[in-house]
Parts: C-alpha cells; sequence; structure tokens
C-alpha cells in the first residue's frame, strides 16, 4: 500500500520517509486545510525526496477559506504552477468550485492546461459537492486528466470509518478511470484496516506513518 504523507513544510518529512511514506502532499498552514508553501520549501522538498526516489505532490491553493476563487486568485495559482513546474515537482493537488457549489470547469481547465504534464490531484473540495454532482465530477475530472481525488467521503470531521459505504460507492463508480484517495482520519492505526475494507492500494493523511 502507499501511503501519502500530508507534510506542513519540510520539518517532518525525513522522519515520515524513514517512516515508510511513499509520496509526499505538500502544503502550508494545515490548520487552514493547507496552503500553497514557498518555493525554498518545495525546492528542498523536492530535493530531499527525489534523493529518496519518493515523488512529491504540491498543493496549490492560495488561501484557506472556501474553494471559490477570484480572477486574481486565479492569476496566483497560475504563477504558482508554473514556477512549480521549474522545480521538477512531480504533481499538483488543487480544487475549485463555483458559487453555486460545482466544479469551476473555466478555472480547472486553465490549471490543467498549465500543468500538463504534471499528475494532478482533486483535492478535498470533492467533499463540498453533493452527492450527485460528486459523480458528475469524477466523470468530467477523468476526461481531463486527472489522476486521483483527494476525498475524506463525507462531511469535515466525520470519522472516516462511518464514510467507507460511500467511498466504496466512489471507488465503484470511478472503476478505472482515476484514483479515489481516502484521506482524513487516516492514521498509522487504522490504515491497514481502511485500505482492506476499500480494497485500494493508496491512502493519504497527517499520520498515516508513525514516528
Amino acid at each position: 500500500m502507499l501511503k501519502e504523507f500530508c507534510a506542513e513544510n519540510f520539518t517532518n518529512i525525513p522522519a515520515a520517509i524513514s517512516a515508510g511514506a511513499k509520496r509526499i502532499e505538500l502544503c502550508d498552514n494545515l490548520y487552514v486545510g493547507g496552503t500553497t508553501v514557498s518555493i525554498g520549501v518545495l525546492e528542498a522538498t523536492v530535493e530531499y525526496a527525489h534523493e529518496k526516489n519518493i515523488p512529491v505532490n504540491a498543493i496549490i491553493r492560495p488561501r484557506g477559506g472556501n474553494f471559490i476563487y477570484n480572477d486574481t486568485e486565479l492569476r496566483m495559482m497560475t504563477t504558482d504552477v508554473l514556477e512549480f513546474k521549474k522545480s521538477e515537482v512531480d504533481g499538483i493537488v488543487v480544487g475549485m468550485l463555483t458559487e453555486d457549489n460545482t466544479l469551476d470547469y473555466e478555472g480547472l481547465s486553465t490549471i490543467f492546461d498549465l500543468a500538463e504534464g504534471l499528475s494532478i490531484t482533486f483535492h478535498m473540495a470533492f467533499d463540498e459537492l453533493s452527492l450527485s454532482d460528486q459523480f458528475k465530477a469524477i466523470d468530467w475530472l477523468a476526461e481531463n486528466g486527472v489522476e486521483r481525488i483527494l476525498t475524506h467521503g463525507g462531511p469535515a470531521g466525520t470519522n472516516i470509518l462511518d464514510n467507507l459505504a460511500h467511498l466504496k460507492e466512489l471507488i465503484a463508480y470511478a472503476k478505472d478511470r482515476l484514483i479515489i484517495l481516502p484521506g482524513g482520519g487516516v492514521t498509522s492505526e487504522n490504515a491497514d484496516k481502511i485500505a482492506s475494507q476499500l480494497n485500494v492500494k493508496e491512502l493519504h493523511g497527517t499520520k498515516i506513518v508513525s514516528f
């Protein structure tokens, strides 16, 4: 099983990799759900992780709060994508919604075009969608080159073990088109149980490895 460690800055990355993390999701400000890191942090992380043959996916999110971004914020995100590509990052993690709480197709298409050649993960903004829109989103994201969707399977604050039934539905619907990546409450203690019950090969969390 691939354990993706959600890292706030560089600090705990060496310990996480030593403890078995096989991919890094890099962000800042975890207390607001993660925001974009500085170029300096990104470059140091990529250099260290690549020496260990560990890929790095970096979040593109200019602020905490909702996932509805104006034109100025979109320009910030596009700049970050272009700069991050220069660092040889392996992928980006991004999510954008409209005021109607649906996918921001226009904004996402802009980001996806600029991120060509990188792995793309749609982050937990997915969990803000209605249940019916989640299945529509899987269709569109798969058609537009997204490799995985990071989801808790339910509202923030719920126990992920209570969301397994819905996660199974998402996994079955996605089939082999993209990866459903369960996260939010996955720990080193419950990861094996969750992976077994969902029959998944990847899990995500800030406590997915113990160190």
